[in-house]
């Protein structure tokens, strides 16, 4: 279980993958803005990953548009659920699923917004059309498109797998997501999807404390994750794929709060591995 880091491609991503084989993070998942969808930027991205060793494990597909990362605006605002902004991102997330093929790289993952949960919402029913549309499209060009969890509950993002019916869907399951916009315990929540995850974050944080903001995200082993007990869990179901550490934070206490991550994490795994 190789450990890895959510990077961004910006003006200092060469640095930063520096740091990371300084640091022995041989993994990451690449977020690329949209106006960066580039040949050149491609040609980029190949040679600064190959000079410093560095996998990608997925591609963040990101969308432009507004986003109001809470319980009030979010529904209204986030992904490709909410009609106003549903077509535009979709061809958005088809150029990431194309800017993925040129790279290589297998998987994009993303937010899909707040997935109705009732399935005789009407919403739901215009949302999983043009799901299956996107899904499709990523497979012709044999790229994978993962949800990330967050906004829906474990049943509902099954739900979204049955009803689109694609082999190409799957899930990039972020553990303290669950937990922040309080939709289910993890650890209950990767046993139910393990068949469908092909990415999992290394990120902790607690439920929400009111009913319109999420939970706060929190320093490795300060939340409510568990992270031993998570860990033991995908060894348990079988997981192999990378743990990408995500700390949304920036500047130095963001580096060194990844630094105590990592050395968590390579403990617990450590653990594992003998106990196995």
């Amino acid at each position: 279980m190789k450990l890895g880091l959510v990077l961004n491609y910006d003006q200092v991503f060469e640095d930063t993958l520096q740091w990371c084989q300084e640091n022995e993070i041989p993994t990451c998942q690449l977020s690329v803005s949209i106006d960066k969808l580039t040949d050149e930027s491609a040609k980029d991205i190949a040679q600064l990953t190959k000079k410093y060793n560095m996998h990608i494990t997925a591609l963040v597909g990101n969308w432009s548009g507004p986003n109001e990362w809470n319980f009030t605006a979010g529904p209204l605002t986030l992904g490709i659920v909410p009609p106003a902004f549903r077509a535009i991102r979709i061809n958005e997330l088809k150029a990431c699923a194309r800017f993925a093929k040129t790279l290589g790289v297998p998987d994009v993952c993303s937010h899909m917004g707040f997935v109705p949960e009732n399935p005789c919402d009407a919403l739901y029913a215009d949302f999983i059309p043009s799901m299956r549309d996107l899904v499709n499209y990523c497979g012709t060009l044999g790229v994978r498109l993962n949800m990330e969890t967050g906004q829906e509950t474990p049943t509902t993002l099954l739900r979204v797998i049955n009803d689109v019916n694609a082999n190409n869907l799957g899930i990039n399951f972020d553990p303290a997501n669950f937990l922040m916009y309080g939709k289910a315990n993890p650890v209950d929540a990767i046993r139910l999807l393990a068949p469908y995850v092909y990415g999992v974050h290394a990120k902790d944080g607690d439920y929400p404390t009111c009913g319109n903001a999420l939970g706060h995200e929190k320093p490795m082993g300060e939340g409510s994750v568990n992270m031993e007990l998570f860990i033991k869990t995908l060894f348990e179901v079988g997981y192999k794929g990378a743990l990408t550490i995500e700390r949304e934070i920036s500047g130095e206490q963001q580096r060194k709060d990844i630094l105590t991550a990592k050395k968590l994490l390579n403990d617990i795994i450590s653990k594992e591995v003998n106990r196995c």
